[in-house]
């Protein structure tokens, strides 16, 4: 019950129990007029107490109403809301059984077309073979009309051997020549049979790779437009992540060094062409400030199936608190981590999965998009669903997509940018001397800049 309406219920009860525990003997004696002078009293308090009541259950009413229409709009809001989700998920799965009959279909083409193909080679192989024998045959038959040849005119020139033995040896001849031209012909006619079945094996050859092609385009359009669960995404992620180990060093008072270090859990991302382990700047030695601090030396490695050496390290240029490690393709296959890639179509999905690194939680969360902002998406708290361990969203989180892809970095403990690419505003290299980088300038120019985003971005 409204509180304003309590406090005037209260008060008219307790006028009611004074004014009827006035002591009724002792009004009778005071008569008639006093008794009136009560009445009057009374009623003009109960009129009042009413008055009041009356105007408080009407405040009360109004502000009941107005909360109750506040409620259905936001009810409808949530119901559209939802809807439309619904229809997205409809229009989705509808997509994807699509895309799946077609890679069934693609599968079991393939398939044949493969046996086809193996028939056909296997074919081709035996004709080879036969074709192999008849020109053999073919030449052994041309040698021995050439050598029948060769002693049918020594016959002739000495004139010694007998008219039959001559008759006999010209006949060898003709069959011998018969037999070389028939198996020429048959030589001939493997030949062009040869040439149609490696026609024919081209023919299925190009299919099958155009299949093959289609179908690993189905899979890869299926798995782009499969929602991933969180769990899985998330178990991914610590199979496939890289420790990042940086420390910085300086000369500090009277001469002592002052060293400092940070390690964190990262994924390798790929934008197709170049790969960086990504990371927010909290998470190395170094400090957004001004004035910024200059270091001496610079050192860090990448460490997952082997150590690989950090030689450089980045700054984006959309937003200098994502770092950006170099790492080379010879560098990826001694990490053994499979990189991710920048998501393609970021905005696919209303939602996506944080993974806090260093923290170990996860969950699924909503995002929105501000037209002021292009770069960046903004956390939904209100709609933080499927968590997982100790979940309390802030900077440095990795947020990927619900395919998986790598969608970006949570700068704050709201605002999440969205990596697109891999440019850059500044960088260090890294060694054991790094005096003449002036890398307090340059944090110091990049503390600026941060300083200059919108409030709600830093």
């Amino acid at each position: 019950m409204n509180r304003s309406i309590l406090i005037v219920i209260c008060d008219f009860l307790l006028l009611s129990l004074l004014t009827f525990s006035t002591d009724i003997n002792k009004m009778a004696d005071e008569g008639s007029k006093s008794r009136s002078q009560v009445e009057v009293a009374t009623n003009e308090m109960m009129n009042a107490s009413n008055s009041d009541l009356a105007a408080a259950m009407k405040l009360a009413l109004e502000e009941e109403q107005a909360a109750r229409v506040q409620l259905q709009q936001q009810l409808a809001a949530v119901r559209e809301n939802t809807n439309q989700q619904a229809s997205e998920l409809n229009q989705r799965a509808q997509e994807n059984a699509r895309l799946a009959q077609q890679f069934a279909a693609a599968q079991t083409n393939l398939a044949s077309l493969s046996q086809q193909l193996q028939s056909t080679t296997q074919q081709a192989h035996q004709t080879q073979a036969q074709l192999l024998a008849v020109q053999s045959r073919a030449e052994q038959q041309a040698e021995i009309a050439a050598r029948l040849r060769q002693q049918l005119n020594q016959a002739s020139q000495t004139n010694q051997t007998d008219q039959n033995e001559k008759q006999r040896l010209a006949t060898q001849l003709q069959l011998a020549e018969a037999e070389g031209r028939a198996a020429r012909e048959q030589v001939t006619l493997m030949q062009q049979e040869v040439q149609a079945e490696r026609a024919e094996n081209a023919r299925l050859t190009e299919g099958f790779k155009a299949l093959a092609t289609n179908s690993t385009q189905l899979a890869q359009e299926i798995r782009q437009n499969r929602a991933l669960a969180p769990n899985t995404i998330f178990s991914d992620f610590v199979s496939n992540h890289v420790v990042v180990d940086i420390s910085a060093s300086r000369s500090g008072f009277l001469g002592i060094d002052s060293n400092k270090g940070r390690q964190t859990e990262t994924p390798l991302v790929s934008d197709g062409t170049n790969t960086f382990a990504l990371c927010h700047v909290q998470d190395t030695p170094f400090t957004l400030r001004d004035p910024g601090t200059d270091w001496d030396a610079l050192s860090g490695t990448l460490t997952g199936s082997a150590d690989v050496p950090i030689r450089s390290l980045r700054f984006n240029v959309q937003d200098p608190r994502v770092v950006m490690i170099p790492v080379t393709a010879d560098d990826v296959r001694r990490l053994g981590r499979q990189p991710y890639r920048i998501s393609s179509d970021p905005y696919k999905f209303q939602d996506a999965v944080l993974v806090g690194a260093n923290e170990g939680y996860y969950g699924e969360c909503n995002f929105q998009i501000e037209v002021d902002t292009p770069q960046y998406v903004r956390l939904d708290r209100s709609v933080l669903k499927g968590l997982f361990g100790k979940f309390n969203p802030s900077r440095g989180d990795l947020v990927f997509s619900r395919t998986g892809e790598f969608l970006g970095i949570m700068v704050n403990s709201t605002y999440c940018l969205t990596v697109h690419s891999f440019a850059a505003s500044a960088s260090f290299q890294f060694g054991p001397d790094v005096r003449a980088q002036h890398t307090g300038e340059t944090l110091s120019q990049l503390s600026d800049y941060i300083l200059q985003l919108a409030w709600r971005l830093q």
